[in-house]
């Protein structure tokens, strides 16, 4: 019978230490995440955010539309040819066609963050895994690291399967908000209400798209929520009040969107468009208090106030 030496053993022992090392480190590799933290900048957020606009547009990006949805924060909502082509290529792929950025001012600082593509090309099934377009952000904004998703571990091909929890919603699973003759009836009835303030929104952008995979034409509109009251559930500042407490803020999670699909308006429901942007954060109890429990009544608060801006009717929930 064949045996190790000592000498042996040590070096299959350190052979077996080193694989495991290189495996961890390749499957950390493969781990995606929401957010990502842009090079560090200096200014106040309206100034950052006109620099970042023409880095952004610098690169061949459009910007779209921006906002801001409280104090010491603006919103920069772009896309690009090849982020509008990739949002055709497959079914409902026009959520896709906006990517997110973010100057957020955070004690004496200012945070800029835009969204991972690859994140959310694979939550959103996309049919292209958005490199090239990770690639060109990574030149005009910079990358510090990825973040957003705790000690959670997301790979892609988790996201495209991703929902948050047991009986909760996948990517398949949206709102359906309202229905119209057609297209272009429809993209008008969500503008003017939109434009009206129906329920509180706003419109931020609109990205006209072609036809998906199943032959459905997209629109995709992004909604500022600004919530009817104080206590008003649906409003953006009341939710990120609520639970963006993490030393780099989840900022870029807004603006929400409704997308224009045919002749019908849906939008992904609050409990997976949400935990998309925070996977990690906890149902019940936190040190901060930021739990999906405090934010309990926002999903079906958005809904309603999408919907009034789509033209439907709440009864119809």
């Amino acid at each position: 019978m064949f045996k190790c030496s000592k000498s042996s053993k040590w070096l299959l022992a350190a052979t077996m230490v080193l694989t495991g090392l290189v495996t961890s480190a390749a499957n950390a590799a493969d781990l995606v995440k929401p957010f990502i933290l842009a090079n560090g900048a200096s200014g106040d957020v309206s100034s950052v955010a006109a620099a970042t606009k023409e880095k952004l547009t610098g690169a061949g990006f459009e910007v779209v539309g921006s906002y801001s949805p409280y104090s010491g924060v603006e919103n920069i909502v772009f896309t690009s040819s090849e982020l509008k082509s990739a949002a055709t290529k497959s079914e409902r792929g026009g959520y896709g066609a906006a990517m997110r950025a973010a100057v957020t001012k955070v004690g004496d600082g200012i945070q800029v963050t835009y969204t991972n593509p690859i994140y959310w090309a694979n939550a959103y099934r996309m049919s292209s895994n958005l490199d090239d377009v990770a690639a060109k952000l990574e030149t005009a904004l910079g990358k510090q690291k990825q973040y957003g998703t705790g000690e959670k571990e997301l790979t892609a091909e988790d996201l495209r399967g991703y929902h948050y929890t047991f009986m909760m919603e996948y990517f398949d699973d949206p709102s359906s908000l309202a229905s119209h003759d057609d297209h272009a009836d429809a993209v008008k009835v969500v503008e003017a209400n939109l434009a009206s303030g129906k329920a509180g929104t706003s419109q931020v952008y609109k990205i006209s798209l072609g036809k998906d995979t199943e032959g459905n034409e997209m629109t995709l509109i992004g909604v500022a929520l600004g919530g009817t009251g104080e206590a008003d559930c649906s409003g953006d500042k009341y939710i990120m009040d609520k639970i963006d407490k993490s030393e780099i803020r989840h900022s870029a999670h807004l603006p929400y969107e409704m997308l224009v699909y045919g002749d019908e308006v849906e939008a992904l429901f609050g409990r997976f468009r949400i935990a998309l942007s925070w996977p990690h954060l906890p149902m019940m109890a936190s040190e901060t208090g930021a739990t999906f429990m405090s934010i309990m009544c926002a999903p079906g608060s958005i809904e309603s106030a999408l919907k009034a801006a789509a033209g439907g009717s709440d009864d119809d929930i």
